[in-house]
């Protein structure tokens, strides 16, 4: 019981190291130094480079991947328990790029595959800084509101392709031939890609044509536009107010545990204080 107790303990140290190391701010920028590191060498690749060169950005690949494999360990190890760090969705994507990162990158049929897992090393920047995490956050839950504004979308884009080729297919087929092309030209014209060489050509036969033109331009360029923008918007604000309630947590937990190692040296002290004094009785 004592050599497990003993084993323990021991763990316990090297867990509380592996946690100060964890939430150390120097560390937490030095390995956001790697990841942009690791990004810039994979842009050096592919530009013409010397041999020797292409050693040392070998050797330097295998220790950032060394890093990251190290990295990750602490970070898993300074959990109380391994499940834990699994319970973020953060933690399984970085865990998730250090480990396709142990692709080999040599000439094999994986080595093209394992180049381009590379890149994404690149996204682990978004789990280190906290306001990159909610922007993240914020566009994947707007992904479901967005998606009914991008239906209504498409039934107006339907509606002016269907309308555009009844009326503009004589006119020129290359842009109103078919359902296809005309969306495509509609498109264009929601980019003001030169949508006004477009528009010109229709007036020549339908003089109120740009009716048709500004009409859709209202809806696709403004309303739904804006549309988006309002729903990225408060989304984002409520990501804010959860982060703003995790730090609260957060603080209240490093609080409440700060009291309780006080209060175990208080009683600790106590202790000592009651034995030396029922030493001293005669």
């Amino acid at each position: 019981m004592n050599g497990a107790a003993m084993n323990m303990s021991a763990w316990q140290k090297f867990q509380n190291r592996f946690k100060a190391i964890r939430d150390n701010k120097v560390f937490e920028l030095f390995v956001i130094g790697v990841i942009i590191f690791s990004s810039l060498m994979i842009g050096v690749r592919t530009y013409p480079l010397p041999s020797m060169a292409e050693t040392i950005l070998w050797g330097l690949d295998y220790a950032v991947t060394l890093f990251f494999v190290i990295e990750i360990s602490i970070r898993m190890a300074a959990e109380e328990r391994l499940r834990d760090f699994f319970k973020k969705g953060w933690n399984i994507f970085d865990f998730v790029i250090v480990v396709v990162s142990l692709i080999p990158l040599d000439d094999s049929e994986y080595a093209l595959i394992a180049r381009m897992l590379r890149l994404f090393r690149v996204m682990r920047l978004i789990s280190f800084i906290p306001e990159l995490r909610v922007l993240v956050s914020a566009l994947i839950t707007s992904l479901p509101r967005m998606g009914y504004v991008a239906l209504l979308m498409f039934i107006i884009f339907y509606l002016y392709a269907v309308i555009g080729n009844l009326m503009f297919s004589t006119i020129n087929p290359v842009l109103w031939g078919d359902l296809g092309i005309s969306l495509l030209t509609l498109f264009r014209v929601a980019t003001f890609e030169d949508w006004t060489d477009v528009m010109y050509e229709t007036m020549t036969v339908y003089k109120l044509s740009w009716m048709y033109f500004i009409s859709f331009i209202f809806f696709s360029a403004f309303v739904f536009l804006n549309m988006m923008i309002g729903i990225v918007v408060d989304v984002l604000d409520e990501e804010h107010k959860k982060m703003e309630l995790e730090k609260t947590g957060e603080q209240q937990q490093e609080q409440q545990a700060f009291e309780a190692d006080l209060k175990a040296q208080v009683d600790e002290l106590n202790r000592k204080l009651d034995l030396l004094l029922v030493n001293q009785k005669p």
